[in-house]
């Protein structure tokens, strides 16, 4: 020991028992830790037991050996944890040598004190857990555990991260156990605030439009000027008939840029107008708008999937004014050869579905083989000049690449008339409708500079949690979704307009749809269904929270449950997808192909345009390979030449991939049952 005497810089005591723990320290590094024991002498305390630690087993050594390495050090320091009585006499056991001076308590972790390691903090570093302080290794170790105890489940990636990072900045580990129980701490749980920013654009004068005479009154009914991204799109050619790109955030008026349009063109003739949106809640939705809006005007209708009814029992009228449909609605209709008349409009709302692996491709050659209708009816027709094509979107990562690839003139609007608060807390399912309830009442209760009351939209992912939340809620709410008929969601329309509700529950599915005045937007689930949102449709959804007119800021809460997921498909887990979505940029919207979508594509077009097939594809936004999908199409016998055969027919009709038609045709052959045939291909799907 002489040698390592003779090097010790500092000495590290702490209380344990009724004995002490010693820690010799050189350079930074632990030489050795040992016992010590006091005795009370005529001459005060002195040391009596002296025990060298080596693993689990003690070594005994001469208690004078302490004394030596003790005149040695440069440094004693005893701990904060060390008791009043405790310091006191190791202080004066020290005073009987001489080495008093050197002595000097200090703040210390307490998990290193009892573990035989010397970690002074201060004030900066250290982290409060209970009475005590600790470092930040041993709070991340605590916090770590804290989680494993609470039920939290497996916090990864950017949750733990944010939740380390969290801690140190608070310098309080209950703190963040009470986050995860629960608790709203609005210093916690605040993730940043989109500022608000205001382009300065001219106004456009109702009276100034030279539209239908029968729209141009019922519209200087409604308002004095145009919002400024309806003025910006009168400014570039909107009445003009040219095509447009009309990139703007939720609430800022671009629906209307579609509807004035079309609407204008039907009443002089030029034409059907088309209103496009990806589901059928949604078409159900605009329909009732455009029926309310503009009934007496013109004839609506509405065409979903492959069905001819609506939901009211009315049939589809194809020689209507108005078709609202899906996407596949319509796509049905020219996959079968249906007449489809003159169309004047073709409103693509949603536009950024275009990126989607289930939905994008079918959008992607909808367009092109729409717009390949329309133009060989052009062709046919002189007294017919084409549609105009205006596509929607709140949401686009690459607006230049897409209005160039849509070739049509980009109207961009990105202002954002009020800031936005954006929050994030843990909480599993059950916790979660109980913080729900306290942000509810917590807004509700609040009134902003306008006057108004602050309301709430909870976005969930199915109806049955929609119902289950708003039983749960204590102040007046009520679900929303599309399984309501028109009577009860327009009563729940008025009823929040006239701050009757203090929350609607809704889910993801109708988010685009919903437009409730609220401040509040509160993220129960970030699923749409089983899959995961993304980050054009969550930044759309929480683009719902604070209206100019009513709100001083608005307000979004990202309840998280670590290690969730909703379906055994989902790779990612809540809160991994949290983050992603908190810190995600816009994706670019573009179109890609696998051989399945490719040989989808590719058929649908050879059934609509025969030879022109390959000019489809090569219009359409993704890269098409072509040749390879007609060799599978010839190879699978869905084509003979450039026509469908009866079974191509059939397969593109229903809008089958070929993995799906061969399942079904085998099992035909095989007499198997259709429920069968129906779980055979949603295995398959599962197996993808």
């Amino acid at each position: 020991m002489s040698k390592q005497v003779q090097q010790v810089e500092t000495i590290f005591c702490h209380e344990t028992g009724d004995e002490f723990l010693v820690v010799v320290q050189r350079g930074g590094e632990r030489l050795f830790r040992a016992k010590l024991g006091l005795s009370e002498t005529s001459a005060g305390p002195r040391p009596a037991k002296f025990r060298l630690k080596q693993g689990s087993s003690e070594e005994p050594r001469q208690p004078d050996e302490f004394v030596e390495l003790a005149r040695r050090a440069e440094r004693i320091r005893i701990s904060e944890q060390t008791s009043p009585e405790a310091r006191e006499e190791l202080t004066e056991m020290l005073s009987g040598y001489q080495l008093e001076q050197k002595a000097k308590a200090v703040r210390t972790c307490r998990y290193c004190a009892s573990a035989g390691r010397y970690s002074p903090i201060t004030t900066e570093t250290a982290v409060k857990d209970d009475r005590d302080w600790i470092c930040r290794d041993c709070a991340r170790e605590e916090l770590e555990r804290q989680l494993t105890y609470s039920g939290a489940g497996t916090v990864t990636g950017d949750a733990k991260e944010r939740l380390e990072e969290l801690m140190i900045e608070v310098q309080d580990l209950q703190r963040i156990v009470n986050l995860l129980e629960g608790r709203l701490d609005p210093d916690l749980t605040k993730f940043d605030t989109i500022s608000a920013t205001t382009d300065e654009v001219d106004p456009v004068r109702v009276d100034s439009l030279d539209l239908h005479p029968d729209l141009q009154g019922l519209l200087e009914d409604r308002f004095e000027t145009l919002l400024p991204v309806q003025s910006l799109a009168v400014e570039n050619g909107l009445i003009d008939g040219d095509d447009q790109l009309v990139v703007s955030a939720t609430a800022t008026g671009k629906t209307l840029v579609g509807e004035m349009t079309g609407i204008d063109r039907v009443l002089d003739g030029e034409g059907t107008m088309l209103f496009l949106v990806p589901l059928v809640a949604l078409a159900n939705q605009k329909y009732e708008d455009f029926q309310e809006e503009y009934g007496h005007l013109v004839d609506v209708t509405i065409r979903v999937g492959a069905s001819r009814i609506n939901d009211d029992g009315n049939r589809f009228d194809p020689n209507a004014d108005v078709i609202v449909g899906t996407y596949e609605g319509i796509d049905h209709a020219l996959r079968t050869g249906k007449e489809m008349g003159d169309i004047g409009t073709v409103v693509i709302d949603e536009v950024h579905t275009l990126k989607e692996d289930e939905r994008g491709h079918r959008l992607d050659g909808l367009i092109s083989r729409l717009k390949y209708t329309t133009e060989q009816r052009a062709k046919r027709r002189e007294e017919y000049q084409g549609a105009q094509w205006i596509y929607l979107s709140a949401t686009v990562g690459n607006p230049e690449q897409l209005t160039k690839a849509l070739e049509a003139k980009l109207i961009e609007f990105e202002e954002r008339p009020v800031p936005i608060e954006r929050h994030v807390t843990f909480a599993d399912g059950q916790e979660k409708v109980r913080v729900e309830n306290k942000l509810v009442k917590r807004e509700f209760d609040t009134e902003s500079s306008k006057g108004y009351r602050g309301q709430t939209i909870i976005f969930t992912n199915s109806r049955r949690r929609c119902h289950e939340i708003s039983r749960k809620l204590e102040y007046s709410s009520a679900p929303y979704h599309a399984g309501l008929d028109y009577k009860r969601r327009k009563s729940v329309e008025r009823q929040f307009g006239e701050q009757d509700l203090a929350a609607v529950v809704t889910t993801a599915a109708l988010a685009a749809g919903v437009d409730f005045p609220a401040s509040q937007v509160i993220f129960d689930s970030l699923a749409m269904g089983i899959e995961w949102l993304s980050v054009q449709e969550f930044s759309q959804m929480l683009g719902r929270a604070g209206r100019p007119d009513y709100h001083d800021e608005g307000t979004v809460y990202v309840l998280v449950e670590p290690d969730c997921s909703y379906h055994n498909s989902m790779e990612m887990t809540e809160d991994e997808v949290a983050f992603t979505l908190l810190k995600g940029e816009m994706e670019s919207v573009m179109t890609h192909y696998d051989e399945g979508s490719a040989v989808e594509e590719t058929l649908a077009n050879v059934a609509v345009a025969g030879k022109s097939a390959k000019a489809l594809n090569d219009r359409m936004l993704g890269e098409v390979p072509t040749k390879h999908a007609v060799g599978k199409l010839l190879q699978y016998e869905f084509i003979d030449g450039f026509e469908p055969t009866p079974l191509g027919r059939v397969v593109t009709e229903h809008f089958l991939e070929p993995g799906e038609a061969f399942t079904l045709i085998d099992g035909i052959r095989k007499d198997a049952h259709p429920y069968d045939l129906v779980a055979d291909i949603e295995l398959r799907d599962d197996d993808l």
